[in-house]
């Protein structure tokens, strides 16, 4: 996939087209998506746009997937324009997954802080900007963790899976990235896959591989582990790291969300929780 992106960071779904410089007649699909049941907030949302609608779940990595499908639909000339992008809300999300807020009940070390944010871009076939080069789908994992809040550790595993195949893939090695930054692994899920790198022989250093999770707060914030949820990388990404791009303070990043694919439904009876990494190559100039 070689098509330029445009992008922005806003909450509502419809400003991204209007600071595109296009008409909301225009926008041909939205594929977007958030983390509660049935992906309401999103329906609600995308019904006062009218173009043609796929509503996505995964988990925390509903972003890179409907950008990998985005970009995938431009380039095989399905659409000129098309919008994608993921939310989340956390205290919608820790009513729904664990307990209401005011319940004020404690969470351990490795838990996760849901990021209440949205994050949409406007993908078209043509213009200046960041491009997708290319997008690695990821393959469902499950190491057999049952902690829901050690989503981090559960979900390393799937990160580091789909990142050795991006590259086996592509034929390159990580020093070809500038940066490769995942979705909200967070302090643990960000430390296990490095150990599980070195123990792969796969050479990726710690400055260059970072955590949407760990750069969203700032530090010394008491979000226990980082930050997590579907608008983790969503923001981050189609915020500040292309921002950054675009300041040309770097030229290639792979972006890799990492999702839980667990329900409180699935806990209660006991299950493993099964995860997933979508990872897409964002290049700024150049590229293979």
């Amino acid at each position: 996939m070689k098509r330029r992106i445009k992008f922005f960071l806003k909450k509502p779904v419809k400003k991204p087209w209007k600071k595109g410089g296009i008409q909301k007649e225009q926008v041909q699909f939205i594929l977007v998506g958030d983390l509660i049941n049935q992906i309401t907030p999103t329906s609600f949302a995308s019904r006062t746009i009218g173009a043609p609608y796929f509503g996505l779940f995964g988990a925390c990595s509903t972003s890179m997937e409907g950008l990998a499908l985005g970009a995938y639909i431009i380039n095989t000339k399905g659409a000129k324009y098309l919008l994608t992008g993921a939310s989340s809300h956390d205290t919608a999300v820790e009513k729904q997954f664990r307990y209401p807020t005011e319940y004020g009940g404690q969470k351990p070390p490795t838990a996760q802080w849901t990021v209440t944010g949205a994050g949409a871009t406007l993908l078209s076939d043509s213009g200046e900007g960041p491009r997708v080069t290319s997008a690695t789908i990821g393959r469902v994992i499950d190491m057999g963790l049952t902690d829901p809040f050690n989503m981090g550790g559960a979900m390393a595993p799937a990160a580091v899976d789909t990142i050795e195949a991006h590259l086996t893939e592509r034929n390159i090695d990580s020093t070809y990235y500038d940066l490769i930054v995942t979705g909200d692994l967070g302090q643990i899920g960000q430390e296990a896959s490095l150990d599980l790198f070195k123990k792969h022989g796969t050479p990726i250093s710690k400055e260059q591989y970072q955590d949407c999770g760990l750069m969203i707060y700032r530090e010394g914030q008491p979000v226990l582990a980082g930050g997590s949820g579907a608008g983790c990388s969503a923001t981050v990404v189609y915020g500040h790291l292309l921002n950054r791009m675009k300041k040309g303070e770097f030229k290639r990043m792979l972006v890799v969300a990492t999702g839980a694919l667990l329900s409180p439904l699935s806990f209660q009876q006991n299950e493993t929780i099964p995860c997933i990494a979508h990872a897409v190559s964002i290049e700024y100039g150049g590229g293979l």
